[in-house]
């Protein structure tokens, strides 16, 4: 299993400069077209509703699906790799994820539609596991954090892909051109990007590695997982629920409501790219912690509201301070003990990431229906105490 670590883990010593360059442009794309898979898929949910006419209950039962698949295969991910290789288990992966972007707007009913999210599930989470790898190997050799700044990408494309979905709807154009296309052009773009990652690090040939199976996480990667968790869990309520909460609770129109949902994606894409640089000059352990307790203000905010500006307000700041949870808790799987296999350490981390955003949605809609949302986000602001109480995972 050492040797299996040292094929996605290495130095910076002795690394060259030109292909630490190369690969962190190819992992900083790949990165994005992830996010931008993500958000076309993601801005095209009404038509899929209109398209299988599905109620909204319905439509949620059928989106778990999604999740699930992530869950259950993003553990999966060592033993592709194992398999294929770093770099090759990458490309594969990542096509895998682009190509089936083209499936779900074929569906003609809500009973075809979850298989394909399904898989479409396990697609994200395999890639998202392996680019997060990826990250980690380059940060290493780079000397310096940047996984903040490849999260950022990654908000970046989600933007950009759901742009272009706002404008497709705008003209007319339904899911299936737009999707069958997206996924041409990305899957596409999946092999250059790849090629430009760094080669696999020899293993020797007398060393008998065993391929990584499914495994219970350690204590080390259970603690860097609850802060993701937190942080997660906070994203995943606000994504899911704080356009609901403008409109019911502040009373604000459904475009002022869907212009909260942006207002909390762009200042999370804001933190995330300046994370790096944050991070560098104050330490993970100071930035986590500052976060966590913007996140517990902007929660608190956001509770006392009664009206679409503060509750605004309270989103963005929720956004800004949660940024670089996820993105410094992945990043500190790679300051576990070298004997720890990177792809195994990343997948348990991601693997409790995708519990926490599987979990955020029904537990606000559970304590929203049986008391209020303000009362729901209490579970938010909880999280955020989480955050900043662990932020000494980060370091």
């Amino acid at each position: 299993m050492a040797e299996s670590a040292r094929v996605l883990a290495t130095t910076s010593v002795g690394t060259p400069a030109g292909s630490v360059r190369r690969g962190r442009f190819a992992v900083s794309a790949i990165f994005a077209v992830h996010g931008t898979v993500q958000g076309t898929y993601a801005s095209r949910l009404p038509w899929l509703q209109n398209h299988i006419h599905a109620a909204p209950g319905v439509l949620g039962a059928v989106m778990v699906a999604q999740a699930v698949g992530a869950l259950l295969a993003a553990p999966a991910t060592g033993m592709l790799v194992h398999r294929f290789g770093a770099k090759s288990g990458m490309r594969l992966m990542l096509i895998w994820f682009t190509a089936w972007l083209a499936l779900p707007a074929l569906m003609p009913s809500a009973w075809t539609l979850a298989p394909v999210l399904l898989g479409f599930g396990a697609a994200a989470g395999c890639a998202d596991v392996a680019m997060n790898a990826h990250g980690v190997r380059i940060e290493r050799r780079a000397g310096k954090s940047i996984m903040s700044g490849l999260h950022g990408l990654w908000a970046v494309g989600m933007i950009c892909g759901s742009a272009v979905g706002g404008l497709c709807a705008a003209a007319g154009i339904g899911a299936v051109p737009e999707f069958f296309v997206t996924a041409i052009l990305l899957t596409a773009l999946a092999v250059p990007i790849c090629s430009l990652l760094p080669a696999d690090d020899p293993v020797h040939p007398d060393v008998d590695v065993p391929t990584p199976r499914y495994a219970l996480p350690s204590r080390a990667i259970l603690f860097i997982g609850i802060l993701a968790f937190c942080g997660v869990f906070a994203e995943g309520a606000a994504d899911n629920w704080s356009a609901v909460y403008v409109t019911h609770v502040g009373g604000a129109s459904a475009a002022v409501g869907a212009y909260c949902l942006t207002g909390f994606s762009v200042t999370m894409a804001i933190g995330r790219l300046t994370g790096d640089a944050v991070t560098r000059h104050f330490g993970p352990l100071a930035t986590v912690r500052a976060g966590g307790l913007v996140a517990v203000a902007g929660a608190c905010l956001v509770i006392a509201a009664r009206a679409a500006v503060p509750a605004i307000a309270g989103f963005g700041l929720l956004g800004l301070g949660i940024a670089t949870v996820v993105p410094l808790a992945i990043a500190a799987t790679g300051r576990l003990d070298a004997n720890v296999d990177t792809n195994s350490a990343v997948a348990g981390v991601t693997t409790v990431v995708y519990a926490g955003a599987l979990a955020a949605g029904p537990v606000i809609g559970a304590l929203g229906s049986a008391v209020s949302l303000p009362f729901a986000f209490g579970a938010v602001a909880v999280a955020a105490v989480g955050i900043a109480l662990s932020a000494r995972a980060a370091l």
